[in-house]
């Protein structure tokens, strides 16, 4: 049995072979939909066409487990960025364009991978935390000046 990476690296592939290099840059976003009861996850443009899907085994059921999506981002945000130079930076999508993470009624969770002009951006948890602290002290000492 593959590992998940090695599955949802080949389904990116995929993915990414619509959006060829030598073809016109195409303005979308790509979400993946990640289904907790089947482990099923699909990739979609940001007009609802689905471009790939696969089943990742070890998420099945997943829906059992409360922390679920927590588990399954750190998961599909590594494979993005593992795949960065050899599949994302060769896809003809106009930047700024990001990955996010939807649930199974197509509700956006979190951004996973965000690409601009200047540099690629991987939102994390780790990043964010702090960020109400850093903007309140911000505001404190705003309000103090």
């Amino acid at each position: 049995m593959k590992s998940p990476k090695l599955e949802l690296q080949r389904a990116l592939r995929h993915v990414a072979a619509r959006f060829p290099q030598d073809r016109e840059p195409v303005l979308t976003d790509i979400a993946l939909r990640v289904f907790p009861h089947s482990g099923e996850v699909r990739f979609y443009d940001d007009d609802e066409k689905e471009l790939m899907r696969i089943v990742v085994p070890e998420w099945i059921k997943g829906s059992c487990d409360e922390a679920f999506y927590d588990k399954v981002a750190p998961v599909l945000r590594q494979v993005l960025a593992e795949s960065r130079k050899d599949i994302i930076d060769k896809m003809s999508l106009l930047r700024p364009f990001s990955f996010t993470m939807q649930d199974e009624d197509g509700d956006t969770l979190t951004d996973l991978y965000i690409v601009d002009d200047d540099e690629t951006m991987i939102i994390s948890g780790d990043l964010l935390d702090g960020l109400d602290k850093d903007l309140d002290n911000f505001l404190d000492n705003l309000m103090k000046d």
